[in-house]
């Protein structure tokens, strides 16, 4: 057949263009190509990490497979260097059809079988072979376009490999996500994909291909991009049934911001759920006593001027505005999309008691690490109702140089008050937190609430990797002049938790108390603020 004597003709012969041109229109396509093979795996991570959370774990899962299931690729293409033309072009309708569809897929298995990573690994590994496969085979594409020396061919293919890599890599999050979303994205670059392979084998190579081999590619190609095209014309309505499969038939909002997803549930205030990328941000149910919890211990002292960082939803400003003598009150949040809902939307205003209508209220939009240290505003409190610490991308936002910004932001005599995430299920995340806070030159007094009635994810199997849901929160209070004592400030408002008299005695096990040179902390329910 005419596709085994590829590798026997002349560099150029029966071509349609001269060889440079040829060589050229290769090195596009692996430029492309390429590009779409980036785009696939971050794909991959950034829907793993929205899914499964632990953001630096998915990554290490699916590079790790991928660049192995590479090499195998290599391995199983040599056998289709005879057939380098014909091959090639399989492989990248191949490599369309699973990139492209990999993220709805992944969203469909965690939506309706509660279950992603076998998925993940799948496709990573089925992602990683077609993309090895590639560069042995373009090689030899390549040599009977224009015959070089190999070093030279090499050379030329990853150049071109390594530059649609960076394009692709830039392309994924500041127009593919912001313009298209994650699954039409996901989608749009497997139509892209197919196109730019198809069209280099069936145009330039055309004469290389048996007639039969002409009309599998074509048959291919165009089903992969029909069936891509009909999934993005479909793709709201799969998002839609998805969305009420993870979070139930009250969707009221669901909208992508330039942050994250930002998902609100729940016909009234009373059932309110605030999701943020997947998470439960707010439960109406028991936030009470989170927002209790973290804030009041803090306003025992002076507390004229008042600083949250995070908090977009007005909570936590609720709490603070509870207090007759506060005099300003500055709320940094990063997504202006939560303020916004927080302002506008009836069930979540209602819940946050109007916060923002109150004039001594100030909302900033930005990061709270940038914002602290481009500030030289002094405040009596500091309240940290940042994302959970769990949660890989807000590391810095509880790392010892943040607490050393917010040490230098605090009046004399100011207070800190972190959510530390939750102590049953995430002790060794609290301790760090706690061993943050005094790395950064503050006094740190742990506390802990009980009586939890949500987790902090969709599904049971994203919040710790063994469907245990958290039945607490972990609080951190913190000075500079020493461990600030936990108590409610003269004239505190009355407190909805303050009926409960569950008393939590917890903290490090004795050896390792013994070896951090601490004695175990005493973590105490809202009812006795006393605590140690």
């Amino acid at each position: 057949m005419i596709d085994q004597q590829v590798s026997l003709r002349g560099a150029g012969a029966g071509l349609p263009v001269r060889p440079r041109t040829g060589r050229f229109l290769v090195l596009a396509a692996v430029f492309i190509c390429a590009a779409c093979g980036l785009v696939y795996e971050l794909e991959l991570v950034a829907l793993a990490s929205y899914l499964i959370g632990d953001s630096v774990t998915q990554a290490s899962v699916v590079l790790s497979v991928m660049v192995f299931a590479m090499g195998i690729g290599s391995l199983l293409a040599k056998r289709l260097r005879c057939r380098a033309a014909v091959g090639f072009g399989l492989i990248e309708a191949a490599l369309a059809l699973i990139g492209g569809t990999s993220a709805l897929v992944l969203y469909a298995s965690f939506a309706w079988l509660g279950e992603s990573r076998y998925a993940l690994v799948g496709f990573s590994l089925a992602i990683g072979v077609l993309i090895g496969a590639e560069i042995p085979l373009l090689m030899t594409l390549i040599q009977r376009v224009d015959r070089q020396d190999p070093g030279g061919a090499v050379a030329d293919l990853f150049a071109a490999d390594y530059v649609g890599a960076l394009v692709g890599g830039l392309a994924f999050p500041f127009l593919l996500l912001p313009v298209l979303g994650q699954l039409t994205g996901a989608l749009f670059t497997g139509a892209v994909n197919a196109a730019a392979g198809g069209a280099l084998v069936l145009w330039l190579f055309r004469r290389d291909l048996s007639s039969r081999s002409r009309w599998l590619l074509v048959l291919a190609n165009l089903s992969v991009i029909l069936l891509l095209a009909v999934a993005t014309v479909l793709v709201d309505d799969f998002e839609r049934a998805a969305r009420r499969a993870v979070y139930g038939d009250e969707v009221r909002v669901a909208v992508q911001t330039g942050v994250q997803e930002v998902v609100l549930t729940g016909s009234g205030r009373d059932s309110l759920d605030l999701y943020l990328d997947g998470r439960l941000r707010v439960s109406a149910r028991d936030e009470y006593r989170y927002h209790e919890a973290l804030v009041h211990p803090a306003m025992n002292g002076r507390h004229e001027r008042v600083l949250i960082l995070g908090g977009g939803d007005g909570l936590a400003a609720r709490e603070v505005l509870r207090y007759r003598d506060v005099r300003e009150l500055t709320v940094v949040e990063l997504d202006p999309a939560v303020t916004r809902l927080a302002r506008t939307d009836p069930a979540l205003r209602d819940l946050n008691g109007h916060a923002y209508r109150d004039p001594r209220l100030t909302a900033v939009g930005g990061d709270a690490f940038t914002w602290l240290r481009a500030g030289d505003d002094r405040y009596d409190v500091v309240i940290s109702d940042l994302p959970d610490p769990g949660i890989t991308a807000s590391a810095k936002l509880y790392s010892a140089e943040f607490y050393g910004l917010v040490a230098e932001s605090l009046a004399p005599g100011g207070r800190l008050v972190v959510h530390a995430g939750p102590l049953s299920v995430r002790p060794g995340t609290f301790w760090t937190v706690e061993a943050s806070v005094r790395a950064g030159g503050l006094m740190p007094r742990p506390y802990r609430v009980t009586g939890r009635l949500s987790g902090f994810a969709a599904s049971p199997d994203r919040v710790n990797g063994d469907g245990r849901d958290p039945r607490d929160w972990g609080f951190v209070l913190a000075s500079a002049g020493g461990p600030p004592r936990l108590g409610l400030a003269a004239g505190a408002p009355g407190l909805r938790s303050l009926g409960e008299r569950e008393v939590r005695t917890a903290g490090r096990s004795a050896e390792s108390a013994r070896v951090a040179g601490q004695q175990p902390s005493t973590l105490v329910h809202p009812r006795y603020w006393e605590g140690e």
